[in-house]
C-alpha cells in the first residue's frame, strides 16, 4: 500500500512539473515576442526621426557578411587540415577523406565570400 501512494505522489509531481514547464514556455515565448516587438518599434522610430544613409549601411553590412563568411570558411579549412594530418598520422583513410572534404569546403566558402559578396553589394547599391 505504501508503494502505491509513493507512485501516486510521483505521478502528481510529474503532472505539476509538466504544468510548470508549460507555463514557463508560455512566459518565455511572451517575453521574447514582446522584446522583439519593442526592438522593431524602436528601430522604426529611430529610422523615422532622421535620414538614413542606405549606401553606408549596405557597404558596412556587406563588409561584415564577407568577414563572417571568410572566418567560418577559414575555421572549417583549419579543422580539415587537422583531420587530414590526423588521418595521415594514424593511416586512417576515413579521416583523410573527411579532412580533404572539410579543407575544400572551407576554401570554397572563402572563394564564395570574395567573389559573391561584392556582386551582391553592387546589386543592392544599384537597386537604390
Amino acid at each position: 500500500m505504501k508503494n502505491l501512494t509513493t507512485a501516486t505522489k510521483s505521478v502528481e509531481q510529474k503532472e505539476k512539473l509538466a504544468k510548470r514547464c508549460k507555463y514557463a514556455k508560455k512566459a518565455v515565448l511572451t517575453v521574447f515576442t514582446m522584446a522583439t516587438m519593442c526592438c522593431l518599434l524602436t528601430t522604426t522610430a529611430f529610422a523615422a526621426s532622421g535620414s538614413v544613409d542606405s549606401s553606408s549601411f549596405i557597404s558596412t553590412a556587406c563588409t561584415v557578411l564577407k568577414s563572417v563568411i571568410i572566418l567560418i570558411g577559414a575555421g572549417v579549412g583549419v579543422w580539415g587540415v587537422v583531420n587530414l594530418l590526423e588521418g595521415y598520422g594514424n593511416d586512417n583513410p576515413g579521416a583523410k577523406s573527411q579532412g580533404m572534404k572539410q579543407l575544400m569546403s572551407g576554401l570554397g566558402m572563402i572563394l564564395l565570400a570574395v567573389t559573391l559578396v561584392p556582386v551582391l553589394q553592387n546589386m543592392m547599391n544599384g537597386a537604390m
